[in-house]
């Protein structure tokens, strides 16, 4: 017994010892991974101290706060994060659940009701406003309490009550609330309810009643519930006027319920759904219901400035309630701040209902602090701004403290274009001085100082802008409103001098002053001016002409040299190619009297020799002494033979372009592209044929022509560009004769700006097109999404990415740019590509008589592509009265035509001729 009771014990300790073991262990991993949340919660803020606008970096500092449980930075956190951005419901909920949770003392309460206050203003969310209604109800015990949480009840009734799908909730919370109050006022059994007793539980019974019956006038989901139980609750029928109400309610709801379910089925953000809902509501004109239709879409599209913007107009035009316009703008700009046209319609709308001038002030300074994308918004904001200013000032008054403020704010608006935005964006922002042209305008016609309005344009002249007539015109009409004849003809005469746009213009503007103004000798002085200035321009602008056709002209000769160059050097290559070593007189003999042969620079096939023409061949070097009638059967030369078949074959028709698609960048070493391509392409229609196009040693060329029956059919078979195939992008585009039709191009993307559309630089070449989906949707609604690659499918590093609008496409450059994606840095823009340079001139080939058009230079410089595709044995043939036919050149009678520099007038020789000739002692 002794020692089973030691082994139960040494087993005992055996456990605990292993139990305290596992203890330590869960200690250790739990203090690794506090020390990196620590270290990571310090990353963070370090981040946020250097860019207080990362979004995100916000939300993973509070998510881990909140799982440390650092109450009292996670506050903070908090607070900062809504300072600067409007807070999503499940953040506000976190929020608000936390506080409630730590709210002792009736101070911590009032708090949670002021959070409460803030939280409803970000957005319109049901469960937000019923956590609001719900947490009253535990103050109820409290002084006026009772009333506090009925208040709330009806905002949350008047700014979700009409939700169709959550407005329920409210309704059904606060019928419970009433009730359980009535359930306090019925008396004990058997007792009687005094006179006060009986009138305050008749009171209940009306408001509940009364919540009742609003609530059957409201079309909302599920309404035969509220109906029936309303119908128990009272005992009896509801009269007549609340059936016809609630029938009223039935027939909206069956309208609005297609809507409603295309809405259920959606996936987010459902932007079109609810655009559809709107325009429904819309015509309806019920304010109320176009209000939290709208809520309701804003609230799952609050990135959308365009929505925004429908939503506030609305408000301005129609409903026009102070407090409900003012908040709406507000919301606005902190939902979308970085659009300019949002801060412009908020700084209308606190000025269109008599906002402190302080507000107005204030909301300017923050507009300059949201980010714009583009240097002109801020032109625009300060325009807005300005144009409030001067709205302000009573101008019959000499001076006075608004137009000081005016004039100060003039001022600051150039210096901060000048300084801040050019420093900022590498530009200006108002090239042409619309700031100081408007204060300009400002000081002649409202303030009379036109001495003033001088010194401003003689600012805006000094910005390089005394080079447009426009301006100086501009200028002279300011001059003869609100100047004087005498400072006019002298801007006009300075205009003479430095207008280099339109000098003509200016000079006409300046006699017609004169035959109006001046006198015979300002007549004569404007003439002789003029005709100067015109006769300098005349001089000026021939010797620029003369200097361009100079200039023509020598890259023309640099031209021609360049090709000579080549053609020499590729002679020269040919002959030494045609040289065998030891054996000089062919290499003579072919090169005095090949151009009089049939084909000179091609070896007699094996089945086309004559009797006694291979021996013949033999002795004369031009053909191979080891050769034989066996070797010549051998399977390469039989691939040539099928090959030279194709050759001789047109490969496209042009007269049958509409019915063809010209498919390029296939891999040359594609066994059986004609089957390969019949197959892929025959599901768009039946196909006439498939011609690959090889080369002369019979080697596949890379592309070829699919023709098909119908017209239908080669226009569907154009969906296949940009397909992979076999690790390669095919290029797939129509045939169009670009001789015909030299604007044509094949390229199907915009070159030019496009202001929904981003540019991304700098991917990783592992990225996949659903990586950058992932990345990129959460900021708009995506269009579609192209990684550029090379002709072998290789990434390059690049996209393409198109949003649905604008405001998509600016709110991803501003949340994207310089995002690290897998260890890369990645660079994004709106999409504006630069323009491409396109030849002038179009030269002709190597030689000459070569009948392909010549390109300098293509895409990548001096490289192969630049060789003509003509044989050589043609390319020193002359041009003169030839044409083509299966690539053979023949004159006008059909008979091959050679190099009259060479053999003349000289008869044509035939094999046999040519054999007795070599043969001749």
């Amino acid at each position: 017994m002794a020692d089973s009771g030691r082994r139960r014990s040494s087993e005992a300790e055996e456990l605990e010892l292993e139990t305290g073991g596992d203890s330590e262990e869960e200690m250790e991993d739990s203090s690794e991974d506090e020390q990196e949340n620590e270290a990571e919660i310090q990353r963070l803020e370090e981040q946020l101290s250097i860019s207080a606008y990362d979004y995100n970096c916000h939300v993973d500092l509070i998510k881990l706060l909140r799982q440390e449980g650092e109450l009292v930075k996670l506050r903070c956190a908090r607070q900062k994060m809504s300072e600067l951005f409007p807070l999503t419901e499940e953040l506000w909920l976190d929020w608000l659940k936390d506080e409630i949770r730590m709210a002792e003392e009736a101070s911590d309460r009032e708090k949670v009701y002021e959070l409460f206050e803030k939280a409803i203003k970000d957005y319109i969310c049901p469960e937000i406003w019923l956590e609001y209604a719900q947490y009253s109800i535990g103050g109820i015990g409290q002084q006026g309490g009772i009333e506090r949480a009925r208040g709330i009840f009806d905002r949350a009734l008047t700014a979700v009550g009409l939700h169709m799908t959550k407005g329920a909730a409210i309704w059904e919370a606060f019928r419970e609330f009433e009730n359980a109050i009535l359930g306090t006022l019925q008396p004990l059994a058997g007792s009687i309810l005094t006179p006060e007793q009986q009138e305050m539980t008749n009171a209940q019974l009306d408001r509940i009643h009364t919540l009742f019956k609003r609530q059957l006038g409201v079309p909302l989901l599920d309404m035969e519930a509220t109906y029936a139980e309303y119908e128990e609750w009272a005992d009896e029928l509801p009269n007549e006027s609340v059936t016809q109400l609630y029938k009223k309610a039935i027939q909206q709801m069956e309208k609005c319920k297609p809507y409603e379910e295309d809405l259920l089925v959606a996936e987010s953000p459902k932007l079109a759904e609810y655009q559809a809902y709107i325009d429904f509501e819309m015509k309806g004109g019920d304010p109320s219901r176009i209000q939290i239709i709208f809520e309701r879409a804003l609230s799952e599209n609050c990135l959308v400035p365009d929505l925004w913007a429908r939503f506030t107009l609305y408000l301005d035009r129609q409903l026009k309630i102070k407090d409900l316009v003012l908040s709406a703008h507000e919301r606005a700009v902190r939902n979308c701040p970085w659009i300019v046209g949002l801060w412009k319609s908020y700084l209308l709308a606190l000025e269109r209902h008599i906002a402190d001038h302080k507000d107005i002030t204030d909301t300017f300074e923050k507009a300059l602090n949201a980010g714009f994308i583009q240097a002109t918004d801020y032109v625009e904001l300060w325009q807005t701004f300005l144009d409030y200013l001067r709205r302000r000032v009573n101008f019959s008054q000499d001076s006075s403290k608004e137009l000081e403020e005016l004039r100060s704010a003039f001022s600051r608006g150039v210096d901060y274009l000048k300084q801040d935005i050019e420093q900022r964006f590498s530009e200006s922002g108002d090239p042409s001085c619309t700031i100081l042209q408007n204060w300009a305008r400002i000081e002649a016609r409202l303030c009379k100082n036109m001495q003033k309005a001088r010194e401003l344009w003689d600012r805006i002249m000094t910005k390089g802008n005394a080079k447009y007539a426009n301006m100086w015109l501009e200028y002279c009409n300011l001059e003869r409103t609100h100047g004087d004849p005498q400072h006019c003809r002298k801007a006009l005469h300075r205009a003479v001098q430095c207008t280099t746009d339109y000098p003509e213009h200016v000079c006409d503007v300046l006699l017609a002053f004169e035959r109006i103004e001046g006198s015979l000798e300002d007549w004569d002085l404007a003439v002789e001016k003029t005709e100067t200035r015109l006769n300098r321009v005349n001089e000026r602008r021939a010797k620029a002409a003369e200097k361009e056709a100079l200039l023509t002209k020598q890259e023309e000769e640099k031209s021609v040299q360049r090709k000579k160059a080549r053609s020499e050097k590729k002679s020269a290559k040919k002959a030494q190619k045609q040289t065998l070593p030891g054996d000089k007189r062919k290499a003579d003999e072919e090169e005095e009297w090949g151009a009089q042969l049939d084909q000179p620079n091609k070896k007699p096939r094996a089945g086309e020799l004559e009797e006694g023409e291979e021996d013949m061949l033999t002795e004369c070097g031009l053909f191979g002494r080891k050769s034989n009638a066996k070797t010549l059967e051998t399977p390469a030369l039989q691939k040539q033979k099928a090959v030279a078949a194709t050759r001789s074959k047109v490969h496209h028709d042009n007269s049958k372009d509409n019915l063809t698609v010209f498919v390029s960048n296939l891999s040359y070493s594609m066994p059986n592209p004609e089957e390969r391509l019949k197959g892929m392409f025959k599901s768009f229609g039946q196909i006439a044929d498939v011609r690959p196009v090889y080369n002369n040693k019979g080697h596949f060329r890379g592309y070829c022509y699919v023709e098909f029956e119908e017209e239908n059919a080669a226009a569907d078979a154009l969906r296949l560009d940009r397909q992979e195939l076999e690790g390669r992008p095919m290029f797939v585009s129509p045939c169009v004769d670009k001789a015909k039709n030299p604007e044509f191009k094949v390229f199907r993307y915009s070159t030019s700006l496009e202001k929904h559309k981003i540019f991304i630089s700098g991917l990783p070449f592992s990225c996949t097109r659903e990586d950058l989906e992932e990345i990129c949707k959460e900021h708009g609604n995506l269009i579609e999404i192209r990684l550029v690659t090379n002709r072998s499918g290789k990434p390059k590093g690049l996209a393409y990415v198109e949003y649905e609008n604008e405001t998509q496409a600016s709110q991803a450059v501003l949340k994207l740019d310089g995002m690290v994606v897998k260890d890369h840095t990645i660079s994004v823009a709106i999409s504006n590509p630069p323009q491409r340079k396109q030849t002038t001139k179009v030269e002709t080939g190597r030689s000459s008589g070569s009948l392909v058009p010549w390109q300098v230079y293509g895409a990548r410089g001096k490289g192969r592509t630049q060789l003509a595709f003509v044989p050589r044995a043609l390319q020193r043939l002359a041009v003169s009265e030839t044409n083509t036919e299966n690539g053979t050149l023949r004159n006008q009678d059909g008979n091959m035509k050679g190099d009259s520099s060479i053999v003349g007038d000289t008869k044509k020789m035939t094999n046999a001729d040519f054999a007795k000739m070599l043969l001749k002692k």
